[in-house]
Parts: C-alpha cells; sequence; structure tokens
C-alpha cells in the first residue's frame, strides 16, 4: 500500500503551499509586493525553470512544476473569487453611478487601444487586417488580478485612481465575451456560416446571463436566510462556495467569462444582509486562489525563448507598455481626470492581461491567429504583467499630498455650515464608537451633528441620512464657524489621543462650562485630556475592566443593586483619582476609596448573611428577586 502511493498528484499544491509560506513574509519584509514574489517563484519553479532543469537532473523534480495546465485550470478561480469579491464591495447603485468611468473611459480604452495596436500588428508585423484586431483587441485587455492587488496594497483602491482603474477594468471583463463571440464570427466565417446561424448561436448566452440576474435576484436572499437559520458554520460556506463556482460555471457555459458570474452574483448579494458574514467566509479562498494564479502566470513564462532572442522582446514588450500609457493616459485627460490619477492609471493598465491569452489560446485554437505569433504575443504579455507592482509604486508616486487649504476647496461641499452646532450635541469622529454614541442620542430624541475628516465615511453616512460634516476638527477655525461655542455638548471620539486633546482644549477654551466627553486610550490619556479641559474622560480599558466585573459578579449571584452601586462609586473613585490635583489630595483621595472599599465589603457581607436567613426562612426564596429558582 505504501509503494503505490503517488505523491505526484500532490506536488503542485506542496510547492504552492511552501511558496506561499516562505514568498508572503519575506517579501513583506522587504516591503516589495508579493504579487512580485508569486510570479517570480512560478517562473522558477515551472517547466521552463527548474522543469528543464529537472530532465537532466532528476534530484529537481521534485521542486519543479510539471503540469501548468492543471494549475492554471485551478489558478483561474482566483480571479472569479476576486470579481465576486470586487461585486460584494459594490451593488447595482454604486454601477449606475460608475456608468461615465465604465462605459465612457471603460469603452473608449478598449476600442482606441485596440485600435492603435492593430494598426501596428498590421502594418510593423504584417498581419492580416483581421487577426491584427483580433490580437489588438488582446493586448489592450489588462491584469484585473494584479492591478487590484496592487491598488489595494498602496490603498488607492477606494480612491480616485482605484475607482477608475476598476471601472476600466469591469468594462474589460465585460468585452471579453463580445471579442470570444468575435473569434467564433470569424472561425465561422471561414467554415461559410451565414450571419443569421451566428445570431442564433449567441442568442443563448444571452439568455443564460438574463436567467442568471433575475434568477439570483429571486433565490439568493431566501437560500442564505434558510443555511443562517440552521446556525451551521459548514453550511453557510458551503454555500458560499456554491454560489460563487456555480455563477462562475453558468456564465462560462453561456460563452461569457467565468468572472463576469462571479461578480454579478457578488452585486446581487451585496444588497443582502448577509453580505459581510459572506465576506469574511471567502476572504481566504480568494487569497489563496490568487496566489495560485499569479504562480501559473508565472509558471507560463519561457525563460528560453526571453533569453534566446531577449532584445526584440524585451523591445515589444517596452513598446506594448508605452504605447498602451501614453493612449490612457491622453483618454484619462479627455475624460477630465487629474493628471497624477492618469498617470497612474496609464502605468497600472498599460501592461498586458490574463484575459490575452484566453482570447489568444482560443484565436490560435479556431485558427484565425497563426500560432508563432500568438505565442510571441504571449510572451510579451508574461513579461509585461511581472512590471505591474514596480509600474503601480510609481504611478502611486505621482500623488502629491494636498494641503489643508487644496482639500478645504476640494471639499467645501462638505464642509459644516455656520452655527450647525448650536443647541445641538456634536460628536467628533463617526467611527464605529462615535456611530454608536449618535444611535443612543437618537433613541433619546437628542438632536446631534457629527464631524469627521473622512470624505469617504462623510459620503457614505450622508447617503444614510446622518447630518454629518468633513473637515479637520483639530483646527479651532472650523469649531467656531460651526458654533461649538453654542453646542449643548461635545463628544470626542477620535482615536488619535493628540488630536483628541487639541480638540478639547480647543472647545473647553470657546466656552469654559460646555460639558465635553471625550474617548481616551488609557489612564494616562485620560489625565491630560482632564487637563485639557474635559468634563468627563472615559478610558477603554478601565471602562472595559468594569463591564467585565459587573457582568462577572451579577452572573455569580451578588445582588444587581450592590453590583450597579459598587461599580458607579468605582467608575467615580477613577474619576477623581484621573483628575488632576495635586499630590496630597491624590493620596487623601486613595486613603477615602480604601475606607469606602472596606464599608461595601461589610455591607455585601451583611446582604449575603439576610440573603441566606431568607433562604433558610423560605426555600422557595432567591436572593433579593424572589422568585424560585
Amino acid at each position: 500500500m505504501v509503494g503505490s502511493f503517488q505523491w505526484e498528484s500532490y506536488r503542485e499544491a506542496l510547492l504552492f503551499l511552501a511558496t506561499a509560506s516562505v514568498v508572503v513574509p519575506l517579501f513583506h519584509r522587504l516591503h516589495v509586493s508579493p504579487v512580485l514574489g508569486f510570479l517570480l517563484a512560478g517562473a522558477c519553479l515551472g517547466p521552463f525553470g527548474l522543469g528543464r532543469l529537472a530532465q537532466t537532473h532528476a534530484f529537481l523534480a521534485p521542486l519543479a512544476i510539471a503540469d501548468v495546465e492543471q494549475v492554471a485550470r485551478v489558478a483561474e478561480f482566483g480571479l472569479v473569487f476576486l470579481l465576486f469579491m470586487i461585486g460584494l464591495e459594490l451593488s447595482w447603485e454604486r454601477l449606475v453611478r460608475m456608468r461615465r468611468l465604465a462605459f465612457g473611459l471603460g469603452l473608449a480604452q478598449v476600442f482606441v487601444c485596440a485600435a492603435a495596436l492593430a494598426v501596428v500588428g498590421h502594418f510593423w508585423f504584417g498581419l492580416d487586417l483581421a487577426p491584427a484586431i483580433l490580437m489588438g483587441a488582446a493586448l489592450a485587455m489588462s491584469s484585473t488580478a494584479i492591478v487590484i492587488a496592487v491598488l489595494a496594497e498602496t490603498r488607492h483602491l477606494n480612491k480616485t485612481p482605484g475607482r477608475a482603474a476598476f471601472a476600466v477594468l469591469l468594462t474589460q471583463d465585460l468585452m471579453v465575451a463580445p471579442l470570444l463571440f468575435f473569434v467564433t464570427v470569424l472561425a465561422d466565417a471561414k467554415a461559410g456560416l451565414t450571419g443569421v446561424a451566428i445570431f442564433w448561436t449567441f442568442l443563448p448566452a444571452l439568455f443564460v446571463l438574463g436567467v442568471l440576474i433575475l434568477g439570483g435576484r429571486l433565490l439568493l436572499r431566501p437560500m442564505f436566510r434558510l443555511v443562517a437559520a440552521a446556525q451551521s458554520t459548514e453550511l453557510f460556506m458551503a454555500a458560499c462556495l456554491l454560489v460563487v463556482v456555480g455563477s462562475g460555471v453558468a456564465s462560462a457555459a453561456a460563452g461569457f467569462s467565468m468572472g463576469l458570474g462571479a461578480f454579478i452574483a457578488g452585486l446581487l448579494l451585496a444588497e443582502t444582509e448577509f453580505r459581510r458574514e459572506i465576506e469574511i467566509t471567502i476572504e481566504p479562498f480568494k487569497g489563496l486562489l490568487l496566489g495560485v494564479f499569479f504562480v501559473s502566470i508565472g509558471a507560463g513564462l519561457d525563460i528560453g525563448v526571453v533569453l534566446r532572442d531577449p532584445i526584440p522582446i524585451m523591445l515589444n514588450a517596452c513598446g506594448l507598455v508605452a504605447l498602451k500609457a501614453l493612449v490612457i493616459f491622453v483618454l484619462a485627460r479627455a475624460f477630465r481626470l487629474p493628471g497624477a490619477v492618469g498617470g497612474e492609471i496609464a502605468l497600472l493598465l498599460a501592461p498586458g492581461g490574463e484575459f490575452a491569452f484566453v482570447l489568444l489560446t482560443s484565436a490560435i485554437g479556431a485558427g484565425v491567429l497563426p500560432g508563432g505569433q500568438g505565442a510571441d504575443a504571449m510572451v510579451v504579455v508574461t513579461l509585461s504583467m511581472f512590471a505591474i507592482p514596480a509600474l503601480g509604486r510609481l504611478g502611486a508616486s505621482f500623488a502629491r499630498a494636498k494641503t489643508p487649504a487644496e482639500l478645504q476647496a476640494e471639499f467645501a461641499h462638505l464642509a459644516p455650515e455656520g452655527d450647525v452646532a448650536s443647541g445641538r450635541v456634536v460628536i467628533i469622529g463617526f467611527g464605529r464608537v462615535g456611530a454608536l454614541v449618535g444611535e443612543m442620542l437618537k433613541r433619546h430624541d437628542i438632536p446631534f451633528v457629527a464631524i469627521d475628516d473622512a470624505v469617504e465615511l462623510v459620503a457614505s453616512r450622508r447617503d444614510e441620512d446622518v447630518d454629518i460634516y468633513w473637515g479637520s476638527a483639530t483646527r479651532r477655525e472650523l469649531l467656531l464657524a460651526c458654533g461649538v461655542a453654542q453646542a449643548r455638548a461635545l463628544v470626542v471620539t477620535v482615536p488619535n489621543p493628540r488630536a483628541a486633546e487639541e480638540i478639547v482644549r480647543f472647545a473647553h477654551e470657546a466656552r469654559a462650562d460646555m460639558t465635553i466627553v471625550a474617548r481616551a486610550r488609557d489612564a494616562g490619556h485620560a489625565t491630560r485630556l482632564y487637563e485639557a479641559g474635559a468634563s468627563d474622560a472615559i478610558p477603554e480599558t478601565i471602562e472595559a475592566s468594569l463591564q467585565l466585573a459587573e457582568t462577572v459578579l451579577v452572573d455569580i449571584g451578588v445582588p444587581m443593586g450592590f453590583v450597579i452601586a459598587s461599580i458607579h462609586e468605582r467608575r467615580d473613585e477613577y474619576r477623581e483619582l484621573l483628575k488632576p490635583k495635586s499630590e496630597a489630595a491624590r493620596q487623601r483621595q486613595v486613603a477615602r476609596a480604601a475606607i469606602r472599599g472596606r464599608v461595601m465589603a461589610r455591607r455585601r457581607l451583611g446582604s449575603a448573611s439576610i440573603d441566606s436567613g431568607a433562604a433558610r426562612t423560605n426555600p422557595d426564596v432567591k436572593g433579593e428577586e424572589g422568585g424560585p429558582e
């Protein structure tokens, strides 16, 4: 039984897991994109790296990826899961808001780049017109997986460059199906099929896509409600994987890309209450499969071809990047994007993409494109994809940090109006803590206004009808302009300790008798906030400890009244200890706290005696509640 074990079946999986365990920590330490590490690892371990040496040195065979096609089939799911997660972060409404970039800049990029590259292919490389157009369209594609990963790494995914690049990439993904259809048209034209026959061949694909959207809207939410009701983590994970893989397979069966079906499924689930749980469940699968995808791209690079004739191949790769970058930059400026944004997305989208392999392989298989020229084009695309992380870093450096004056001018429409805080509670910082404070104020019908310096957060909260404004509350002029001196109270929840102290100091100077409650990181920070003028400073560590103590005392049977009294008393003691005072006064306060602690201990002891006596007199009575056991 031991001798019959074929470990080669598991070689690729073991090699990938070993690569991921080494590459990601190493490249993080070197401050280099892990994407580049996976690409290099694939090139070294692939059939054109160690795989070629293993033909003459057998001891290297266990370290080489032999079956690239098998890895590529699994790697395709990396792109599928990525597009599903992107769809999960969007919604139909946000997609409509992106229509100018997606169906304006995106379509312009595909058609203009394809036309320019087709001209080069026809006149420079001597291709016939139809194959030149097809190759130009394939080379016009960009790498969705690598570009999105680089944007996320540089934290530009939710900024203007990220939104613009994603809109173009989404359009490219939507264009894959028509381009594959174009390959079919060219192949059928050579076979003598009529236009009517081609139309009836393509019609079922559109029908399946419509069924996918309509069926998803009707079935996905009820299905996840049933799964969630079972309260089984394994079942929920299985349902998530079923949706991702099933939608991708249905889309591929209709003639579209698997990624398009997964993206639509993500869009449909983005509007449900299960969005965050699905995101957490799918994230590990996406990360691992994307790593496999990058390794497969690197493994497909024929290093021997590059080394045999490096200069023409390198020139072609540089020419592809330069031509596409120039076209995309001009188009970005024509669509009124800033120069820095246009430069960044031009560099990111200029290299080739994974869908180029799909289109070129289909064209070669259909006999539309000569095999030699198609293979050379795929080598050029692979080399250009290796440059995306470096180009992304270069593009991100174009973005100059804006001055406060420029930010104020750009987002002036989100700034608070004069006296907006008058008579209301002002919440500075509307993250998770500030939002919870606002929710509690709303429950008690107390009007409030929020101020935050994160533009994306302000825009999203305004969509939820929250009265929130953009601006940096560390600027004294902003607080005075919004009328903080006439506010009912001020709540400071910003996580930055220095910023919180400055805000409290400015507000206290504006009105000394104002109620100012501030979030403190620890006891030392709370003391500094009191010194700055805060009425109350709530240390996160102390408050969490008091809540834990209250819960455990109640759970083990201490009467609720004594627990609440002791917790409030202890909170008052901490407050007095943290407020600034002379050293002698502090020592007296500590002594008084010790005396109160001994008094409370005697009271609890007396309460326990009374409770036990009551229990002996009436065994049906338990504690102070008087209810049955």
